[in-house]
């Protein structure tokens, strides 16, 4: 794996991939404190309260420079207004792959947003981390989260039966992932 030395910058057609600033603090905590946000992701608390956003945009460096996590704002190139959130986490160099982790501001649902960065996310994780697999999760109930990850080319692996407890309620997962396909695959001898 090779990991960058300074915080990567990506950008699609519509889309700037780059490392979140203090400044985006209160966008941040405005837009995933929206319950329907936390409602289907697995670490966002409602309510997001004053303080978390910059707790959590603070982790970024610590996590990047130890090589753990890549965290992207998804910023509209036109306006350079931030509409959520991308990660690579739980890197693991020894097995070559990371947890593909995202949330997109609920305005700006259905435009692509999330295929989109989700598609940059995983060629920036093969092209540049030379990763061997990047998978992602996503809670049964939201099948628009699926789709999403079905048209950035993973392919659902399994399910993983009340994986999750959210708000006192235990949840079955799905599990999607992708292989580098510049990567000879299967064993050699």
């Amino acid at each position: 794996m090779d990991f960058p030395k300074v915080y990567p910058r990506v950008e699609t057609e519509r889309l700037i991939l780059r490392g979140f600033e203090k400044s985006d603090a209160s966008d941040a905590q405005r837009l995933a404190g929206d319950r329907a946000i936390a409602d289907t992701t697995a670490q966002i608390p409602h309510p997001y309260e004053d303080g978390m956003a910059e707790q959590w945009i603070s982790s970024h460096a610590e996590d990047f420079s130890n090589g753990v996590a890549v965290h992207f704002a998804i910023e509209l190139a036109v306006t350079n207004e931030l509409i959520g959130a991308i990660s690579l986490m739980n890197i693991d160099a020894l097995h070559s792959r990371a947890e593909l982790g995202y949330w997109v501001g609920k305005s700006y649902w259905n435009n692509g947003f999330c295929t989109e960065a989700t598609r940059a996310v995983v060629q920036h994780a093969f092209d540049v981390l030379r990763l061997n697999r990047v998978y992602a999760q996503h809670l049964t109930r939201n099948p628009a989260s699926g789709a999403v990850l079905v048209k950035a080319g993973m392919r659902r692996e399994g399910l993983l039966r009340q994986h999750l407890c959210k708000w006192g309620v235990f949840e079955d997962v799905e599990v999607y992932a992708i292989l580098n396909p510049n990567k000879p695959q299967g064993i050699t001898a």
